[in-house]
């Protein structure tokens, strides 16, 4: 049989989680983000808990693809734009909208052929410092794009870089306003943070349209300030194994390479079948929260390439039986309804839940449930 490490996938929690985006700005439309794959669970596998959206946002042209082949008919952003003039040719057969952020963009779609004009998202850089034209060229950006026959419709979006945090967005969204004063058209602001943080008091930050990203697969966009439980999200993705052996350990015994546990006294771990080569943080080590058999515990030791090692402790102390094939859970929801949140598992590896989703190894079978 295979290695008993999987990655689940919820469509109900994809359901919910979209939901509760709903709830937040009723009186806007929601892009569901499904770019890097969907966050690392795959588009064909949350199409089903997210076809509820308004629209798909995305980066790559054979993501796009794979959308409309699910039988998506609806809205599909491209978020960087195109990269090369042949771009828009895709992107007038599959009715793609796009991003405008560059000179070399509106250049391309002035010498494009086409019969049907474009949908476009004119992009402000509102403070990000990445995409988007900055505030003194925008007018003259729309200006050459409302003069080309290419374009229909113009739009207008921008990104925050400080929603989840103290800073905030109040000084990009004035940058913003100033730039799109009394210009025609609809208005994407919002991501996650800004939508659970922000958009519910201010109509001008809920704007048309919100881009939902990380906040549908489960994972609080402000934490540790807040959790997902906070939020009301539900995880999206578990990753779960099973124990391999069973160690009982004496005082000074060590544990993995570079001896970096020591025991102090008897201590029972158990060993589990997942490494860095699955995905999982090479960067976790000692003290790292784990389930076993859906009771929370530790990491000791260093992550290997295929194992790691767990204290056993808490359930010995429970009576809680555990022993070869018992259920390890490396983040998600265990068999019993324990919820282990990504968030916590990415800060011991000193990043974020986005990483670990992304970076879920392809030799780990997933499922939908």
């Amino acid at each position: 049989m295979p290695r008993p490490i999987q990655a689940h996938i919820h469509t109900a929690a994809l359901r919910h989680n979209l939901q509760r985006v709903r709830q937040a700005v009723p009186d806007a439309r929601t892009w569901a983000v499904v770019k890097a794959n969907a966050y690392g669970h795959g588009i064909e596998r949350v199409f089903e808990g997210l076809r509820g959206a308004d629209g798909f946002a995305l980066l790559d042209l054979a993501e796009a693809e794979r959308v409309r082949h699910l039988g998506w008919r609806g809205p599909i952003l491209l978020l960087e734009g195109v990269f090369e003039p042949r771009d828009l040719e895709l992107c007038s057969r599959l009715s793609l909208w796009h991003a405008v952020h560059c000179d070399e963009q509106i250049d391309m779609l002035a010498a494009h052929k086409t019969q049907v004009p474009h949908r476009v998202f004119l992009k402000l850089n509102s403070g990000m410092n990445r995409l988007g034209f900055a505030p003194q060229r925008f007018r003259a950006a729309w200006a050459r794009l409302n003069a080309l026959p290419q374009v229909d419709e113009i739009s207008f979006m921008t990104h925050f870089s400080d929603s989840d945090g103290p800073r905030g967005i109040a000084h990009q969204m004035a940058a913003f306003h100033t730039a799109t004063q009394d210009l025609p058209g609809e208005r994407s602001v919002s991501n996650s943070a800004a939508v659970l943080r922000h958009a519910g008091g201010d109509p001008a930050v809920r704007a048309d349209w919100v881009r939902a990203g990380i906040v549908l697969y489960g994972s609080a966009p402000d934490f540790p300030e807040n959790d997902a439980a906070h939020w009301q999200l539900q995880p999206t993705m578990t990753l779960a194994t099973r124990l391999l052996a069973v160690q009982q350990l004496r005082a000074g015994d060590t544990v993995g390479y570079g001896s970096r546990f020591t025991a102090e006294g008897p201590l029972a771990i158990g060993v589990a079948a997942c490494g860095y080569a699955d995905g999982y943080p090479r960067h976790c080590d000692t003290g790292t929260p784990v389930l076993v058999n859906g009771v929370r515990t530790r990491l000791v030791g260093r992550v290997s390439m295929d194992m790691v090692t767990v204290d056993l402790t808490p359930l010995v102390e429970r009576g809680v039986p555990v022993g070869f094939g018992s259920e390890v859970t490396l983040w998600g929801r265990a068999r019993n309804g324990a919820v282990l949140p990504i968030d916590e598992v990415a800060r011991a590896a000193g990043t974020v839940g986005y990483e670990l989703m992304c970076a879920l190894a392809q030799r780990v079978p997933v499922a939908a449930d």
